[in-house]
C-alpha cells in the first residue's frame, strides 16, 4: 500500500484553483486568453496566458508542481540553486 500523505501538509500544497476564459490584456489584439488562479491556504497567484484551455491548464499545473517542489517537500525545483556537498 502506498504511504498516505499527511493531511496537514496537503493543506499547504499549491493547487490550480481555476482556469477561465478572459479578455485579452489591454493593447493586445484577439487570441484565446485564459485567467488562471493558483492557491494555497489564504494565498493565491493570478496569471493570464494565451492558448487553448488545455495549454493554459497544463501551464498552471507546471507552475503548481514547481512551487510545491520549491517548498522542499516535493523534490527539487529547476529554479532551486544547486546544493553544495558538505566538505
Amino acid at each position: 500500500m502506498a504511504p498516505r500523505k499527511n493531511a496537514a501538509l496537503a493543506e499547504y500544497d499549491y493547487k490550480v484553483v481555476s482556469v477561465e476564459k478572459t479578455e485579452p490584456p489591454e493593447g493586445v489584439d484577439g487570441g484565446n486568453w485564459y485567467k488562471y488562479i493558483v492557491g494555497r491556504g489564504d494565498s493565491s497567484l493570478v496569471g493570464s496566458r494565451r492558448g487553448t484551455l488545455k495549454q493554459v491548464t497544463e501551464h498552471a499545473q507546471t507552475l503548481v508542481n514547481d512551487l510545491n517542489a520549491r517548498s522542499g517537500r516535493k523534490g527539487k525545483s529547476v529554479w532551486a540553486p544547486k546544493q553544495q556537498k558538505p566538505a
